[in-house]
């Protein structure tokens, strides 16, 4: 199969650097892919045609139009909870029963994204694709044909873990760590993932599983929604510089994610001291965690301990950190829009607010070549790159286009 990526290329050029280059000039031709949106899981929380849902997802069609937005990878998120319940497979179905409801629903304006070239017809079409990222593996673990059967619904990156340990991997969030790092599954699993030419993403792991995960992969793989630990100290969730550093040198590519907490040592700091006196409000007061009296209690919280919003120039030190360490073939965007709730930055709260981020960077001295790889191109390079190992083993590429 010929790389989409170089048919797109053919079919609209390559413009040369200009000194007056505008977020719109580059956003023309760019390919803008984030790699981690939440809406599936609030719609399964709130529904489809709900108030709290319809007018604000980060991820509207209007809103996506503005900010050229071409494709929106649609996290497929199972709590470990669920997971452990034994409904995690179940709740991943009616997560992808949503996204396509969603393209559904959209009057032509969305459509399902399977595959790399999928990418570039609905972005020359004019419409935003919506792709497939399942965050936590824990439930293809339940059935041994699950990996296939999400692989045909068009899941096409898996985060092993998130919040917990689980049958594939111990996880950054979780002080438990059965494994030391991947288990046997996990590594098995990831060998099944590349064979499937799904990306393997490291987000949510161990530093332990990270090393595992390039030491047992094939093929390049992602940090779907990961920051910079140098700019947060401590916070393990976050890539080191090391870490960066090996990612980049299997091709790789970490992906920003824009949550204040993840960005900024301020917001990590409130969010941690908040998680703790929370937890112990909840025990005391002997409420769960949705309860209208932790509701007010946060409100309360709130109220009295501002939050230290980032803002945009913060997100951009990330992405300048992951380049001067590795260049710019090797960060990306994965927003962690209507995941991170109400802790955004300022200057880049929803989707149609990308031309402020291409903005920042141009002000920032990058060039046009550079921006469009951080927009998309490296993503697509890993994902063809996942696509066409695949082909090789014997699968056939399945596109929806």
């Amino acid at each position: 199969m010929v790389g989409a990526l170089v048919a797109y290329a053919a079919l609209v050029g390559c413009a040369n650097r200009d000194a007056a280059l505008t977020a719109d000039d580059v956003l023309r031709d760019a390919v803008l892919i984030d790699t981690h949106i939440d809406t599936p899981f609030r719609i399964e929380r709130h529904g489809l045609r709900d108030t709290r849902v319809r007018p604000a997802p980060r991820i509207r069609c209007r809103t996506r139009t503005r900010g050229q937005l071409a494709t929106a990878f649609m996290s497929i998120f199972v709590p470990a909870s669920v997971d452990e319940a034994g409904d995690g497979i179940a709740l991943a179905d009616r997560l992808i029963d949503h996204v396509e409801a969603l393209a559904e629903s959209s009057q032509g304006r969305a459509g399902l994204v399977s595959c790399v070239a999928d990418v570039y017809a609905l972005k020359t079409a004019g419409r935003v694709g919506l792709a497939l990222g399942m965050e936590n593996g824990g439930p293809l673990a339940a059935d041994a044909a699950a990996v296939e059967h999400f692989a045909d619904r068009g899941v096409r990156y898996v985060t092993l873990a998130h919040g917990k340990a689980n049958a594939f991997s111990d996880s950054s969030y979780d002080a438990t760590r059965p494994w030391g790092g991947l288990s046997p599954a996990g590594v098995a699993m990831v060998g099944r993932l590349n064979a499937l030419g799904i990306m393997v993403d490291v987000s949510h792991l161990s530093d332990d599983a990270f090393w595992d995960v390039l030491e047992a992969s094939a093929l390049p793989v992602i940090a779907s929604h990961s920051s910079v630990r140098a700019l947060t100290p401590g916070f393990e969730r976050n890539l080191s510089d090391d870490m960066i550093r090996a990612l980049a040198a299997k091709a790789g590519v970490v992906q920003i994610n824009f949550g204040s907490s993840f960005i900024s040592a301020a917001a990590r700091a409130w969010q941690s001291r908040f998680e703790e006196v929370f937890v112990r409000y909840l025990a005391d007061a002997r409420v769960t965690f949705d309860s209208a009296a932790a509701r007010t209690f946060r409100t309360q919280y709130l109220a009295a301990h501002p939050y230290p919003r980032a803002d945009l120039a913060v997100v951009l030190d990330h992405i300048d950190h992951v380049v001067s360490l590795v260049g710019s073939r090797h960060v990306g965007l994965g927003s962690d829009f209507d995941g991170v709730g109400d802790t955004l930055p300022t200057g880049i709260g929803d989707v149609s607010m990308y031309p402020n981020l291409v903005q920042g960077l141009i002000e920032r001295g990058y060039d046009r070549r550079a921006i469009k790889q951080i927009l998309g191109e490296n993503l697509l390079r890993v994902w063809q790159a996942n696509e066409d190992f695949a082909e090789q083993q014997g699968r056939t590429t399945q596109c929806r286009t």
